[in-house]
């Protein structure tokens, strides 16, 4: 099973559920399972919790532990194809956690 990994702008009217509007605005194409072993495997709190059968939904305020572990999964450097898209996961959580209307959504299969 794998965890594809979206960026997400969402606009909420009003405090009901039902004005919560979703628009994606970008994807790491190649996540899937690569993205789902990296976390099963990195022993960090975030990362871990990660759920290849659910989604799980990441804020602004997720941002600066989400970038942390990204970064030290990284530096494990496992190899070439995991550094790329740790990079591009990274990227996209930079960007998310730059504007607070943003969010990344780590879907499962």
């Amino acid at each position: 099973m794998g965890v594809h990994v979206s960026l997400v702008h969402v606009t909420q009217v009003g405090t009901s559920s039902k004005g919560r509007s979703l628009r994606r605005m970008a994807t790491v194409g190649r996540s899937g399972e690569t993205f789902a072993d990296l976390c099963a495997r990195s022993g960090l709190p975030m990362l871990s919790r990660v759920d290849p059968y659910r989604t799980r939904i990441l804020t602004v305020r997720d941002m600066p532990q989400f970038i942390s572990e990204l970064e030290a999964t990284r530096a494990q450097g496992e190899d070439p194809g995991a550094v790329g898209l740790l990079n591009d996961l990274i990227a996209l959580a930079h960007r998310c956690a730059s504007e607070p209307d943003l969010e990344i959504h780590l879907d499962g299969d």
